[in-house]
């Protein structure tokens, strides 16, 4: 009995190192390729290079605003006893507004009134006694000429009668004063009444009858309303600096605007800002953009533009007879066509990676330079990136440095390396940026 237990225990190990053997001979052989030949065919997807349009998009956002905008604010200070308008209303120039309240105002002008006669009384109050002093100054200086005054007596003469000279001029400026303080005053009156500058519509509109506002003779004074011309907008938008560069004026731009989506509009670049706004400043997430602004150029507000509010009528084609309404304040998207080259060249995006050309170089190096080179590349140093394209050559992947030029949304240029019906892989995107080398074997992917 104990014989064939311990026949039993010799027969489990011996099937227990039989099986280890078997595993690891066929981990050895499945790493040597000995078995399921090797590493097989990579599956990948193809497009053909052709020549293309390229347009150069910069992409940006902002919000809608009119191109002009008149900010009103009162120049005098007081109470608004008359509103004539209501937010969205249409005026036209010379048009009245509102009012404030001209009581202190007139009576201002009563006072200066009373101190101009005052003033000019007493300049013919001046002019009286100057011409007593004139007088009494002929009689000496005749007198004088034939020695019969003293010499202290002609200059005391003369000297009054400059000095009533003197205070006959002064009333003179004084009176001119008078008038100016007056005008400034009947100024300030007139401008207790508020008239449009120009036309357009009411687009903000901050104050009520009876409300109090400050003048801007201090201070900036009250923000009463805006008056926008809102047939004319434009989207003010912040873009990077990175991109900024390529924006020139003049360059077009498709536009979409969140209160209208599935649409798009046309605009035109009509400014761009030469000084930055820099957030975050001195820190890791510091952003640094410029203003531009697009002039919108695909009609809209049109009945702004009249004056005449007429509702929206529903018709059976409402594309061809839609007319967008922007307010000041929409969100918008615009796509800026910066540069746009013609029938070049041109692959997807994701076709183009790049590969480090020094691994090449070490795997053709001897054993102590492929080492020193490694250590070299692992440090950092020695490295050699090169924008590349995988072509489909003979179920192959050949391995193609590329010059690359302009890109869109979905392509980009090439410049050299790529021939026009040349088949690229383009995907899949893990393939091509980790696995994919010069030689594989490939598979097309059938769609």
């Amino acid at each position: 009995m104990a014989k064939e237990k311990s026949a039993t225990k010799k027969l489990i190990r011996i099937l227990i190192v039989l099986v280890l053997i078997v595993i690891i001979g066929g981990v050895i052989a499945k790493l040597a390729g000995w078995i399921d030949g090797g590493a097989g065919e990579k599956e990948v997807d193809t497009e053909i290079a052709e020549l293309r349009t390229i347009t150069q998009i910069v992409s940006a956002s902002g919000r809608i605003q009119p191109e002009v905008e008149v900010i009103i604010r009162p120049d005098v200070s007081g109470e608004i006893i008359e509103l004539n308008v209501k937010e969205g209303d249409f005026v036209r120039e010379g048009e009245l507004l509102l009012r404030i309240k001209p009581d202190l105002y007139e009576a201002r002008i009563d006072e200066l009134n009373a101190a101009l006669l005052t003033q000019r009384a007493r300049m013919e109050q001046a002019r009286a006694t100057m011409l007593q002093a004139e007088v009494e100054y002929v009689k000496n200086t005749q007198l004088y000429e034939r020695n019969l005054i003293s010499e202290l007596e002609y200059l005391q003469s003369t000297n009054n009668y400059e000095a009533q000279k003197a205070n006959f001029r002064a009333a003179e400026y004084q009176i001119e004063s008078a008038r100016a303080q007056l005008r400034r005053a009947e100024e300030e009156l007139q401008q207790t009444v508020i008239r449009s500058p120009k036309n357009g519509t009411i687009s903000r509109l901050a104050v009520e009858r009876g409300e109090r506002v400050l003048g801007q003779a201090q201070t900036a004074g009250t923000e009463m309303m805006r008056i926008a011309r809102m047939e004319q907008m434009e989207v003010l938008v912040d873009v990077n600096e990175n991109d900024i560069v390529n924006v020139s004026i003049a360059d077009t731009s498709i536009i979409e605007v969140d209160a209208y989506p599935n649409r798009s509009f046309e605009g035109v670049v009509t400014e761009i800002a030469n000084s930055a706004d820099v957030t975050g400043t001195g820190s890791a997430d510091q952003v640094t953009n410029y203003k531009v602004k697009i002039r919108i150029t695909t009609p809209h507000n049109l009945d702004h533009a009249s004056g005449d509010f007429l509702a929206m009528n529903v018709s059976e084609t409402p594309q061809a007879d839609f007319t967008p309404d922007f307010k000041p304040g929409m969100s918008a998207t615009v796509d800026i066509r910066t540069n746009t080259a013609y029938d070049v060249v041109a692959v997807p995006i994701q076709a183009v990676t790049v590969r480090d050309f020094s691994l090449d170089r070490n795997s053709n190096d001897d054993g102590e330079n492929s080492s020193t080179t490694s250590m070299a590349r692992r440090s950092g140093n020695g490295e050699d990136f090169r924008r590349v394209v995988f072509v489909n050559e003979n179920d192959s992947a050949k391995r193609v440095e590329v010059e690359t030029g302009i890109s869109d949304n979905t392509h980009i240029q090439i410049m050299s390396g790529i021939e026009q019906g040349m088949e690229i892989v383009t995907g899949s995107y893990r393939i091509l940026s980790r696995e994919l080398e010069n030689g594989d074997k490939i598979k097309v992917r059938s769609n």
